[in-house]
């Protein structure tokens, strides 16, 4: 009697939940495959064209696909970097015995809570507008200019922003691989006299690779997915420069109307993400370790 309860409160949370992500990602997702398959632009009245590979064999000759793809890996990079170890730096300031630990845990992890967009459109006047202004009154113009309307440094600016919202959210999650690690063993190495740079390399850094897993593959996904900040930032300008790929596909269904082409940019850019972040995953799962 027990066990069938049981099984009723699992099937009441499970299956609405298991519905709703099967109606709502794994069915697009196959219908998605399928028009990648055809020329069509998303009108149902008009008729759709078979073409095969065609759009596949299309997307890697499109030199804009390409340098899309080029700029989102450097995002990706530059963000991961940063993400990781102000986020790591954050969560190791707040474990220690700093009076206000409290109150800068809620400041740091404060810009998660607000949207990309939102976050976007604040930062796109600090950069243009706020900036121009710290230029005239301190004379460093070189530094302090519109950055929106240089590509190098659009794409740096939509680092910074990134970082500055997700770095609070993957501190949270070394805050909690710093408290799983057993207090006796700092102990034992402060009394062997480890210093504190020894015993951040050699004990927190090795126990800590399970809250690393995690956190670089919510960097590098989120990294390559991102949108929201992307459009409301730069909106893949001056010039399609900060164009990432989600943008691109965006633009290439919504904008263009080649719904075929574009869900074939889509499920290529599925495939790439899942390689790149399955292979983070097992490579950092391997160097886990035992506590």
């Amino acid at each position: 009697m027990k066990r069938r309860k049981d099984k009723a409160w699992f099937a009441l949370f499970t299956v609405p939940t298991l519905f709703v992500f099967v109606t709502v990602v794994i069915i697009p997702f196959f219908i998605g495959i399928y028009y990648s398959f055809f020329s069509w632009d998303g009108i149902p009245a008009n008729p759709k064209i078979f073409v095969g590979f065609e759009n596949y064999a299309k997307l890697f000759g499109e030199e804009r696909f390409l340098a899309s793809a080029w700029v989102t890996t450097k995002f990706t990079v530059m963000a991961l970097i940063a993400i990781n170890v102000i986020g790591l730096g954050f969560a190791l300031l707040v474990t220690t015995k700093l009076r206000v630990r409290n109150v800068a845990r809620s400041m740091f992890f404060m810009p998660n809570l607000i949207g990309g967009l939102i976050l976007g459109y604040i930062w796109k006047f600090i950069f243009s507008d706020a900036f121009l202004v710290i230029g005239e009154v301190t004379g460093f113009k070189s530094i302090f200019f519109n950055w929106m309307i240089d590509p190098k440094y659009s794409l740096y600016a939509m680092v910074i922003v990134f970082t500055w919202q997700m770095a609070g959210y993957v501190m949270i999650i070394y805050i909690a691989g710093i408290g799983s690690i057993p207090e006796d063993v700092m102990e034992a190495a402060k009394v062997d006299g480890a210093n504190f740079w020894q015993k951040l390399t050699k004990i927190t850094f090795p126990l800590l690779m399970p809250a690393f897993t995690i956190c670089l593959f919510l960097t590098v996904s989120n990294s390559f997915k991102i949108f929201d900040v992307n459009l409301s930032l730069t909106g893949g300008g001056p010039n399609n420069s900060t164009e990432l790929l989600a943008m691109n596909i965006y633009n290439e269904i919504f904008g263009y109307n080649n719904f075929g082409y574009g869900q074939s940019k889509a499920i290529i850019f599925f495939i790439l993400v899942a390689a790149i972040t399955l292979t983070q995953v097992a490579i950092t799962k391997k160097k886990e370790v035992e506590m």
